[in-house]
């Protein structure tokens, strides 16, 4: 397979960090992020859970009702009276 050059721009410390890592597994970065390339396109998308790590203020907010108990619903007596639920 042919290899080719490419330029990317990271933090000098996280850089720093992962070659100091990727040195203790004996790789070095090249070989590191070629793993992760391949496992991307093995798994067709980014191979871990990339998500937040804190709540948005919507998210923040429906926990604090739910354990006040605030804005919740249900139990409901039927599934028409928890359908006119969520399509009010």
């Amino acid at each position: 397979m042919a290899k080719v050059s490419t330029n990317i721009t990271i933090d000098a410390e996280v850089k720093k960090q992962a070659q100091e890592l990727f040195a203790d597994l004996g790789l070095d970065l090249s070989t590191a992020i070629n793993i992760y390339l391949k496992k991307a396109l093995a798994e067709q998308g980014i191979p871990f859970e990339v998500r937040r790590e804190i709540p948005n203020a919507v998210t923040e907010k429906a926990i604090a009702d739910s354990e006040k108990g605030d804005d919740t619903y249900g139990p409901f007596e039927s599934v028409e009276a928890l359908m006119e639920a969520l399509n009010a």
